[in-house]
């Protein structure tokens, strides 16, 4: 009997003195929870004390709590929004867009076009209004990250697209090379230029930074893809001051059994081997040579697709001195040019000439057959085929 109440005593002690320890616990667990992020910090802060008075003020922090939480934020991703970069920050910019939280730029996001190695510090400058496009729902602080770059990509494009409606020539600068051409940079898009379109050069370095004139081959904005050419540029600013009979200097590029091919100002012209000499030529390597500079003179060309018509021919001062003498005929070329459009104009004026005397012959034969004194030239023949007949 002793033993059992001593048992029942001991536990009912026991239990009292844990009894403390877990209510302080409770009441510990439901003021952290009732605590707010700004009480916490503040509870935390070790630092010099500011007395406030909130005399003269006629709103509480839990009025401006409210006030924020009733403000309306309607930010969605691709929204574009007006922004001021306010600082620099963890290699990007941080943004006021009018947010709960400052907006942040990354620098890949600051520029269509970033130079190797450039700096947020180099792309966009601080207290500078700018848009920027939304490209993030807010992470867990209530921040947003936004792009510049986005927005300078499709301006880009909307440009290029109206730039190859209207297909004129346009200048934009070499910014690297490769193997099968180089990169061009046309409104911050790289646009890829392939070597057999670059007229008079090769795709080295030394052409990194220079400007050339182009225009498009293939715009495709789907696939992210721009070609451009640099000779097609050139040939339709070089074919506008071209004229038939003109004397243009060219370079021997390739023979071929029917004739040359040469290099004008970047445009490929045809010599035939029947525009080359008055003469007939047995053996053409035995009269022009790849690389060799000569001079032609226009007998045709076609604007749209760069091709023009060449020939020596035209200037030989007499006919075969392309095979005895070809350099004579280029050095006296402009003066045998000169000679030989006073020969065709005299030809011209006698087949005009010509014509118009045909054209009086047959009137004045108009003229008598229609006069009112001759006779019916066919009467005769009438007569004779009625006594036949009879």
């Amino acid at each position: 009997m002793k033993l059992t109440f001593a048992l029942t005593l001991s536990m009912a002690m026991g239990a009292s003195a844990f009894a403390p320890s877990m209510t302080t616990k409770t009441s510990t667990s439901l003021n952290a929870e009732v605590l707010t992020r700004f009480d916490r910090l503040k509870k935390n802060y070790k630092g010099p004390r500011m007395e406030t008075s909130a005399e003269g003020i006629d709103f509480s922090y839990e009025d401006f709590e409210k006030a924020v939480a009733e403000t309306s934020y309607s930010f969605n991703r691709n929204d574009i929004v007006k922004g001021n970069v306010v600082q620099y920050d963890n290699g990007g910019a941080i943004v006021d867009i009018g947010a709960k939280a400052s907006a942040f730029l990354p620098v890949q996001e600051s520029s269509l076009f970033l130079q190797q190695g450039a700096s947020i510090e180099n792309t966009v400058e601080l207290d500078q209004e700018m848009d920027f496009q939304i490209i993030s729902e807010e992470d867990e602080n209530g921040q947003l990250l936004v792009s510049v770059r986005r927005i300078q990509y499709r301006q880009a494009w909307e440009k290029v697209l109206a730039m190859q409606v209207e297909d004129e020539v346009f200048e934009a600068e070499v910014v690297a090379v490769n193997r099968g051409g180089a990169i061009c940079l046309v409104d911050g898009l790289r646009a890829f230029l392939p070597g057999s379109h670059l007229t008079g050069q090769l795709p080295t370095e030394d052409l990194i930074g220079q400007k050339l004139s182009l225009k498009f081959l293939e715009v495709n904005q789907d696939d992210n893809k721009l070609v451009v050419s640099n000779r097609r540029a050139v040939v339709e600013q070089q074919m506008s001051d071209l004229s038939r009979g003109d004397i243009v200097p060219g370079v021997i590029k390739a023979l071929k059994p029917y004739g040359a091919f040469v290099d004008v100002g970047g445009m490929s012209g045809l010599l035939h081997i029947s525009q080359i000499s008055y003469d007939r030529i047995e053996d053409l390597e035995k009269v022009l040579q790849p690389g060799q500079q000569v001079k032609c003179m226009i007998i045709d060309h076609d604007k749209v697709n760069g091709r023009i018509a060449l020939s020596t021919k035209t200037l030989e001062p007499e006919p075969g001195d392309m095979l005895r003498d070809s350099a004579k005929v280029f050095e006296l070329a402009e003066e045998t040019a000169k000679k030989y459009h006073e020969r065709m104009e005299a030809e011209r004026k006698a087949r005009e000439e010509a014509a118009k005397d045909i054209v009086m012959g047959l009137g004045d034969s108009l003229d008598d057959l229609t006069s009112g004194d001759s006779e019916d030239p066919l009467a005769d023949v009438s007569d004779n085929l009625d006594s036949l007949l009879s």
